[in-house]
């Protein structure tokens, strides 16, 4: 089930056209701006890190930014034609199956980045954590913790891109036709 639903995501991002592509290239990079300079993975005079960044900070950081331009370019609809309608969904309860994954995708991706900046952002530059743990007890147990949120969050980060990669392949969104009375 797993290999199967990768390559479904995989024939999803092999139909993707310019315009997602490109959205998908600059989310990226605007993520890496975002969490690099907050969590001072980029040196800045804005922000200030008091316990030097771990070896696996970088990749991690590279890893969800790029997992969080493919979920943010799933948002992004194709031009119009370029996208069959679909033709019935199917439904549970009253609700659309498509519009539960994407929900849960959405959730899975949110969740998946907050781990993420919590995850190479600086431990007792957390304020959250601080205020609960204190300074020792940061140090002791949330730094340790980080690289298990980073994992989780790359996790979370690849679920949410396969649940939407694979809904778009299975039913894709309908585009408007525009009327062409005069």
């Amino acid at each position: 089930m797993l290999f199967s639903s990768l390559s479904e995501a995989a024939q999803s991002l092999r139909m993707w056209g310019t315009r997602r592509i490109v959205v998908a290239i600059v989310a990226a990079g605007a993520s890496v701006l975002v969490i690099g300079a907050s969590t001072v993975l980029i040196p800045n005079s804005l922000f200030a890190r008091d316990i030097p960044p771990q070896w696996w900070d970088y990749p991690m950081w590279i890893l969800m930014s790029v997992l969080l331009g493919l979920l943010i370019a799933t948002y992004i609809r194709e031009p119009a034609g370029t996208v069959a309608p679909a033709e019935s969904a199917e439904t549970v309860d009253g609700e659309n199956v498509d519009e539960r994954s994407e929900r849960r995708g959405g959730a899975f991706g949110t969740v998946g980045g907050m781990l993420g900046w919590f995850a190479v952002g600086c431990p007792v530059c957390n304020k959250i954590a601080l205020l609960v743990l204190g300074y020792t007890g940061v140090l002791t147990y949330f730094a340790p913790l980080q690289a298990v949120l980073a994992a989780l969050s790359v996790v979370l980060l690849l679920v949410a891109v396969v649940v939407r990669l694979k809904g778009q392949s299975s039913c894709p969104v309908p585009t408007r036709e525009r009327s062409r009375l005069p």
